[in-house]
């Protein structure tokens, strides 16, 4: 007599990252009037003299005077998922945390983890493939991990605290930008787009590898740039959008910003998605907030608006530079391999964000 078949156990589905949050990347932040509401009643501290930038122009990150050659970039982010490859999500997070130094004009020179993991939902492979793409992004830059937080959290959560130095009399805030400037994007939009798509399961094969090569690039363009007496401004734009983070340009200038729709870098494809209604719910969140301070052309597309305020995990770096530097700065992007960037805009008298439709 046959002995009966032995039943195979049956290992427990290991679940799709972003099923177990519940947004993604820099479409996690808390929508910019939410949070001018949280903020508005913060304590006023005392502010020590050699504090360079802190909050007061919602820049990319605080600086601190150390010594007539050096000033201390400190900055942090963090998020849940945006992809379900945690390799690419630990990649993607670094890059993330790491640009808002490149944004002030700095180099990093070290990185503190911050991990929150389900421990009993994910499997020890999986976070430690998290931490190895965030450990291989810091190696591209130059910097080691030298410690951090964990807690078991809820939601995967993954990020860096950067520290960077910069010398003092480089220090590039979003507030420097002059009349007449014209405005440099270094990345193309659609990050947002492209993972509403990804969630959704209605992006190709493609549109992901477009979607990882453009969150992955480390924004390191920002050294040289700050070194250009032309460049009187800096920011990168992310959870915001471009007309978030610009209007933060603007509003620390006391200027208008000028895009134009014709000259806006896309991801491809991400127009047709779009159109699809591949939207984020952070990018309706942003136009609710800041909406009532850009003019828009009355002919513009609905798609188009809402790569507007699309949320950029990782997004490029928003230069205002003379005229007479723009050639130059092109240049530093294209020699750092940015292939898209491209003049979007100028800056003028008056406030807020007006979008035409071309310059």
């Amino acid at each position: 007599m046959n002995a009966p078949d032995k039943l195979t156990p049956t290992l427990p589905a290991v679940p799709r990252l972003s099923s177990l949050s519940h947004g993604g990347g820099c479409g996690c932040k808390i929508a910019p009037g939410v949070l001018a509401e949280i903020l508005k009643n913060s304590s006023n501290l005392p502010i020590p003299p050699q504090l360079l930038v802190g909050i007061e122009t919602a820049d990319d990150a605080a600086v601190y005077l150390l010594n007539d050659e050096q000033a201390l970039i400190a900055t942090t982010d963090f998020f849940m998922p945006i992809v379900d490859d945690p390799y690419d999500f630990g990649r993607i997070a670094a890059t993330n945390a790491i640009s808002d130094v490149y944004a002030m004009g700095g180099t990093p020179i070290m990185a503190l983890g911050l991990v929150g993991m389900p421990i009993n939902v994910l499997p020890l492979e999986t976070i430690g493939a998290i931490l190895r793409g965030g450990q291989d992004v810091c190696r591209d830059a130059g910097i080691p991990i030298a410690g951090g937080h964990t807690i078991d959290s809820v939601e995967p959560i993954y990020g860096l605290v950067v520290l960077g130095l910069v010398h003092p009399s480089r220090v590039k805030k979003n507030s420097g930008a002059r009349a007449g400037d014209v405005l440099i994007l270094g990345k193309p939009l659609g990050v947002g787009i492209l993972s509403a798509a990804l969630k959704k399961d209605a992006l190709d094969a493609q549109g992901y590898a477009r979607m990882i090569a453009v969150t992955t690039q480390l924004n390191k363009p920002g050294i040289a740039l700050a070194q250009l007496d032309g460049v009187h401004a800096l920011t990168d734009i992310t959870g915001f959008g471009l007309a978030g983070h610009g209007l933060e340009l603007a509003r620390g200038s006391g200027l208008q910003m000028q895009i134009a729709l014709d000259r806006i870098p896309l991801l491809p494809g991400v127009l047709e998605l779009a159109a699809a209604g591949m939207v984020t719910g952070a990018s309706g969140r942003n136009w609710a907030s800041y909406g009532h301070e850009v003019q828009l052309p009355a002919s513009i597309p609905p798609e188009m608006q809402a790569l507007l305020c699309d949320p950029q995990t990782s997004g490029g770096l928003l230069v205002a530079c003379s005229p007479e530097t723009e050639a130059e700065v092109l240049a530093i992007f294209a020699q750092h391999g940015f292939a898209s960037a491209c003049t979007v805009g100028r800056m003028t008298e008056g406030s807020g964000l007006a979008v035409l439709p071309s310059l």
